[in-house]
This record gives structure tokens, sequence and C-alpha cells, in this order.
């Protein structure tokens, strides 16, 4: 869609705009209330559940997410979204019951809190080393499709777009931090899923009901519209026998148990005033996410046929907008186009801010642990400006950059999620079982995605010509048993290595063991909670 020729693309111009300077305003504002390293990193520990659920929902529903998932379903219809809304949804649940209240316990200021404390240093840094790379790319993606928007609205090059969102993510959240991240969260949870339901809502009153739009409703390289699973007709994305299923899988496990150990989503739950209030703050995004996330791909499938069947790849990805333009008023498609840059910038912040986090707490601290607060805090801040300008240089110079976001991102499931969620509550679990664990893992991934990619298993729909989405697809196959090794090296190699490592308790921050009493979500918390790290 030609969106400069859009006769009301003024309006959405205007909308970005001053959504732009509300969020600089914010940042200032923030920047107020921020004394600490805690205050700058957690928001002080003192977010309610109005503000740390809808912060942690918005964590991952960003305009690249919400674009993207009605873009899948429009080619492969819900099949294509079980990684996201659905995978992220498991991930909440998963995390609210069983990780949340403990992390919360223990005081962590970020992920790697927990590999220190339970494992040790080498363990820390090998995965702050990992998530940092990753956080790199993630806001490279996000700086790109930001400026790809506004290139798609004014007709700038891509290099002026994606200066503009780099710049003003890196002032605002190096001036407020967590506290602007998340008062900006609430913002964008608003307008997003708010702009959704109004989408919906106008698409069912223009075509006279549930029933009409649901009849229009299709995708073109499936015939199980609504199917989350493998079908005989279809497989999965074109996949059958175990292809299919290794797929399936991962679907299911990139962000449902590989999102678990990240650090965007722990620093959010970890800012909350008390551990209960974090439980009840990931069970209220769950419930937010999948509901209003749903919506995304549920247009994607209607614009199918709304819009016509025939849509490119690079087309499909702007289906939302155009949905928007077409049942949308002028003035609510406006705040809708600028509510979507405003989602994409909320995932920016919360990258580069937990990378410049991990990067203080976990390598910096390591080797200068008596840092001054004062110290700490100018360390974050200047962390978080190169972050932004090294994630700018890449999103400028790296041309499959989303890919390579999805390359790092997936190796903290097969690396990570093992040692982490399995070791909150394992005994015999140690340092040297935690390493076997990542390395095996990382590597039979890399060693099983290039033999799977070298025997060139194309699905029926790709009919020979997407010869690229074929490494893609063989990254995510081969996640689902190089996960499974993980876990088989984990559990094999901590109990042949007792002796000569002996496992650790869990401890929190200030290194005292962590109780583990009531430790589920419907558990009641202790009556105090441990002093705060710093």
């Amino acid at each position: 869609m030609d969106f400069q020729n859009y006769q009301y693309s003024g309006l959405i111009i205007g909308g970005i705009v001053v959504i732009l300077i509300i969020r600089l305003l914010i940042g200032y504002w923030a920047s107020r209330k921020v004394e600490t390293s805690i205050d700058y990193v957690l928001a002080g520990r003192r977010l309610p559940l109005w503000m740390a659920a809808p912060s942690i929902m918005a964590t991952w529903f960003a305009a690249e997410t919400l674009m993207g998932s009605s873009s899948e379903a429009y080619s492969y219809g819900f099949q294509g979204v079980v990684f996201d809304p659905f995978g992220a949804t498991l991930c909440l649940l998963l995390a609210g019951m069983f990780i949340v209240r403990i992390a919360r316990r223990a005081q962590y200021v970020t992920i790697m809190d927990f590999f220190q404390q339970r494992y040790g240093t080498a363990m820390s840094i090998v995965g702050t080393v990992t998530q940092i790379i990753t956080y790199f790319g993630w806001t490279a993606a996000q700086i790109v499709a930001g400026g790809a928007i506004l290139t798609a609205l004014l007709g700038w090059p891509l290099w002026v777009g994606m200066i503009m969102v780099a710049a003003i993510v890196t002032l605002y959240t190096m001036a407020g931090g967590l506290w602007a991240d998340t008062a900006l969260d609430f913002m964008q949870m608003f307008l997003t899923a708010i702009g959704l339901l109004m989408i919906t809502i106008g698409i069912i009153i223009h075509l006279g009901g549930l029933k009409n739009m649901f009849e229009l409703a299709g995708a073109q390289y499936t015939t199980n519209v609504f199917a989350i699973w493998p079908t005989a007709d279809d497989g999965y994305y074109g996949y059958y026998g175990m292809h299919g299923w290794f797929y399936y899988i991962a679907a299911w496990l990139s962000l449902g148990l590989g999102a678990i150990p990240a650090q965007d989503y722990l620093q959010r739950t970890c800012a909350a005033k008390d551990e209960d209030t974090a439980v009840k703050s990931t069970f209220v995004a769950a419930a937010l996410y999948l509901g209003f996330g749903v919506l995304s791909p549920l247009i994607g499938v209607v614009a199918y046929g709304a819009l016509g069947p025939d849509l490119t790849s690079e087309q499909t990805e702007f289906v939302l907008v155009a949905m928007a333009m077409k049942f949308l008023p002028p003035v609510l498609t406006a705040i809708f186009v600028a509510a979507l840059a405003s989602a994409l910038m909320s995932t920016s912040d919360s990258s580069m801010l937990a990378g410049a986090t991990m990067f203080t707490e976990n390598i910096v601290k390591v080797f200068k642990p008596d840092l001054s607060d004062k110290a700490q805090l100018w360390i974050n801040r200047w962390a978080l400006f190169i972050s932004g300008i090294f994630s700018l240089l890449i999103a400028l110079y790296a041309s499959t950059i989303y890919k390579l976001a999805v390359l790092a991102n997936t190796s903290i499931l097969v690396g990570m999620a093992a040692p982490y969620v399995i070791g909150y509550y394992w005994k015999k679990a140690n340092h040297i079982g935690a390493l076997a664990s990542f390395f095996s893992g990382v590597i039979s991934w890399i060693v099983l995605t290039i033999v799977w990619m070298n025997t060139y298993i194309l699905p029926v729909v790709y009919e020979g010509e997407m010869t690229d989405d074929v490494v893609w697809d063989s990254i995510y196959i081969a996640s689902t048993p190089a996960f499974f090794i993980s876990v088989v090296f984990f559990i094999v190699v901590s109990l042949l290595t007792q002796k000569i490592d002996p496992p650790k308790p869990l401890k929190d921050i200030n290194g005292k063991i962590v109780d583990m009493s009531e430790p589920f979500a419907w558990s009641k918390s202790p009556v105090e909670e441990p002093a705060t790290g710093d």
C-alpha cells in the first residue's frame, strides 16, 4: 500500500510526532525520580499491579510482533502464530507458576544473578555475553522496523528513520531507566490493545456480524485457518512427520521456555513492589497478552478475504496497517499507527536497558565488586548509550537483522533454559552440569541446523523457490532436539560430577540461602522480604 499517498497520512505523521514528544517528556519526568541504581534498573522495586502488569505485557507486545503475527496469519493461518501470542502466553503462565515468586524473593537484579549465585562466575559470564549479543540484535531489529515505518510514511531514506528512532529511544531510556519504560509501557499497551479492539469491531460492523467475518477468513498456504496444531492436510508450515513435529514443538518452546530466562522479563517482575504483586502481574499480563494478542492474527486471516489472496511477502508486513486504514475512521487510524510506532519503541527501550543492566551487574561488578551506587548508576547510563550506538550500527550495516535476532534468541532456549528452570528446584544441579548443558545445547543446535539445512527438505508450499526460508526453518527444527540434548547433558553431567563440583544452594542477591518454602504461584509469601542488595 502506498502510505505516502494515503489521504490522511498527515494525521498519522502528526500522531507519531505527538507520541515521540510525550516519550521524551516522560523520560525527563522519570529522570527526576531516579536517585539510585535500583531506581534506574528496577524502578526502586516499587511498581504496583497496574504498572507492572502492562509493562510485562508490553515487553513483547511490540509493533514488530503485532505486524508480524498478522502477516504470518495471512500466510499460514493460526499455525503461523503458535510462537506468539500462544508461546509467549505459555511463558508467562509457566514463569508465574514456578519462577517469579522465588526470583522476586531472592531480590535478583538480573537473570545472571541467579546463575552467579546458583552455579558460579563462568556460567554467569557466558550467559551474560550470550544475552547481551541477543539484545544488540533484537534492539537493532526494532530500529530497522521503526525506520521502515517512517520510510513508508514519509519517504525518508531508511537510515534517516533508523537514526531518529535510535536517538529518541536512547535519550529517554538513558534519562529515566525503568521508570520511563514502565510509564510508557502503560501508554503503549492501552493504545495498541484498544486499537486492535477498534479494528476488530470496525470489521464486524462493516461486514455485518461475526459470522460474515469468519466466513471471510483464509490463508495463503493452509486450508485449516484456525488450527494451531499439525494437520493431515497441511502438516506444520508444510513439514510432515518428524520434521513437522520438531517444528511444532519448537514453536511452543522458543518463547514458551526460551523467554523465561530473559532479562527484560525478569527485570519487570522483580521491579514489582512485592512477590505477591509480581505473581499477580504476570498472570494479568498473560490474560491481557492472549486476549488482545489473538486479535492481530484474527485480523490477518480476515485480511486474506478483505484485501485479496495475492499480497506479496513485503505487502503482508503492513496488513494490520492496511486493515486499519480500510475499516477505521482517519483519526482512529492515525492514533493506532502512532501507537504501533510507540509499541516498537517500548521493545527497543526494554532490550537496551536489559543489556546495559547485565553489563554493569554481571561483568563490571565481577571485576569491581566495591563499586559505589553512584558509579553503578553512571555506568548503567553510559552502557545504555553505547548499547544504543552499537545497535544502530548493526541496524545500519546488517541486512538480515531480524533473523539474526531470532538466531540469538534461540540460543537462550538451547543453552540456558534447562539450567535456569530446573536449577531452581533440583538440588543436585552444579556448575559443571550447567556449562555442559549450555555448550552441548548450542553446539548440537548448530550441527543439526547445518545437517538439516544441507538436506534441502523443502515443504510443498515453497515449491523450491524460497530457499532462504529453509535455513531459518532448519534453525527452528534443530532447536527441539538440541534443547532436549541440553537437558540430558545437564542432568547426567551434574550427577557424574557431584564430588568434584558439589552443588551450591540457591542464594539471594546478598548471598543468603533463599527460603524455598511456598515457592509456587498459589503459595503465600513470607511476612518479610529480604533487604535489597544495593
